[in-house]
């Protein structure tokens, strides 16, 4: 699946909630779903500067597509970088770097969080950003 076809199986799916207590339980359920990083990997070097919890994310190229896994200390934390991975996960460095993340804004995500979480959101979002650009950068 593209990104913008995971992206909109997203918004279809927390269209089907009717209230912010029902989307926020599934994104708890969606992080215990959350390829999980190794331990190794469970380092300073990991972890995303500008989160409020802790989140740490791994990622390596095979097959000149990008895999991730992660891991947070906070349940809704955890919700949100598995969002994140899901969208992200398994796809081509160039297209990870020419996503658009409109779909948050559609889903409602960032007017819900509090300003340290949807700090953290973009800070997320930069850092899967950022190691596709290396990845990319390997690949040309």
């Amino acid at each position: 699946m593209s990104i913008e076809e995971i992206q909109n199986e997203i918004i279809d799916e927390f269209s089907m909630f009717d209230d912010w207590e029902e989307r926020y339980q599934y994104m708890i359920d969606l992080g215990k779903t959350l390829p999980l990083i190794n331990e190794q990997y469970k380092t300073d070097d990991h972890i995303i500067k500008g989160c409020q919890s802790k989140v740490w994310v791994h990622a390596e190229l095979n097959d000149d597509k990008v895999e991730f896994t992660a891991d947070s200390d906070a349940i809704i934390t955890k919700g949100i970088i598995a969002i994140l991975i899901r969208v992200f996960s398994n796809q081509h460095p160039k297209d990870i770097i020419e996503a658009n993340t409109d779909f948050i804004d559609k889903i409602g995500l960032k007017e819900h969080l509090s300003p340290t979480r949807a700090n953290g959101l973009v800070s997320m979002i930069k850092q899967l950003k950022m190691y596709a650009i290396a990845y990319q950068t390997q690949l040309n």
